[in-house]
């Protein structure tokens, strides 16, 4: 990881090892080499490995308007103090392949909100960040993020928000025609724009201690005062040195607000 670093400048040596190792093993297997020698050898020489390899490293797993009843708190108890700004931005951090900002621009719609709100959708995956401006998702998904939508207070029929064809849905390109879809490192890179909501789910848990704090700190630096984080429904801040620096709004489903 060390040698990526200096390589590539893709940080991941605080990436938590149990993780890391089953991502390793999953890569060698898939790329047919013996072992993380002969793996090293190749990345470092062979940039197209790398980018293989970064696929592998960043399993993209998400789907849309996962863990409902987050989703629900959102619209409950979040929306109505981002309906009283002029306008709005939103952090997704660690997007992966677009899911939850598509999730998001959804319910913004709904709440009024969605054209005055910039959403940043942000991943240090390449191939990841393509898929989720396209916006495009299996048809054998979306049943299930259809169940979601409606368990998250969802207020219109989801298939009015996508055309399906040839087994997969294409949502509407005006869902996210506000928002940027970009390259960002928790792990190297710095904070870009004062937000009212980050929503970074499922993203922490992947990270050690030392990186998970880091990764909150730009959350923290980010957010407006009294400003919204959501997390993961494993994740929490409660044994970080952030923990005093947020208050809890909903703890089942891991959204905190920015300490006064």
């Amino acid at each position: 990881m060390e040698a990526i670093f200096l390589k590539y400048s893709y940080d991941f040596r605080n990436y938590t090892g149990a993780s890391q190792k089953r991502r390793v093993r999953y890569a060698l297997e898939q790329l047919r080499l013996p072992n993380v020698s002969a793996l090293q050898e190749r990345v470092l020489h062979d940039p197209t490995v790398f980018a293989q390899l970064l696929q592998f490293l960043t399993i993209p797993v998400s789907e849309m308007f996962r863990d409902p009843g987050y989703f629900l708190t959102l619209r409950q108890q979040v929306v109505p103090v981002l309906q009283t700004y002029p306008s709005v931005k939103v952090w997704v951090a660690g997007c992966s392949t677009g899911e939850e900002a598509w999730s998001l621009a959804i319910l913004l719609r709904e709440e009024g909100l969605l054209e005055r709100t910039q959403i940043y959708a942000t991943d240090i995956n390449p191939a990841s960040l393509d898929k989720a401006r396209q916006g495009i998702f299996p048809m054998e998904a979306v049943r299930n993020y259809t169940a979601n939508y409606q368990r998250a207070g969802g207020r219109q029929a989801f298939s009015d928000y996508y055309t399906a064809a040839y087994d997969a849905a294409r949502f509407d390109p005006s869902l996210c025609a506000n928002a940027v879809f970009a390259d960002h490192s928790l792990a190297t890179d710095s904070v870009f724009a004062e937000t009212q909501l980050v929503s970074c789910r499922n993203v922490l848990i992947y990270f050690n201690r030392a990186l998970q704090d880091r990764a909150l700190g730009l959350f923290y630096e980010s957010l407006c005062h009294r400003g919204f984080l959501g997390l993961g429904a494993k994740e929490s801040i409660d044994f970080s040195s952030f923990s005093t620096r947020f208050d809890t709004l909903a703890r089942a489903e891991r959204i905190y607000r920015k300490a006064s």
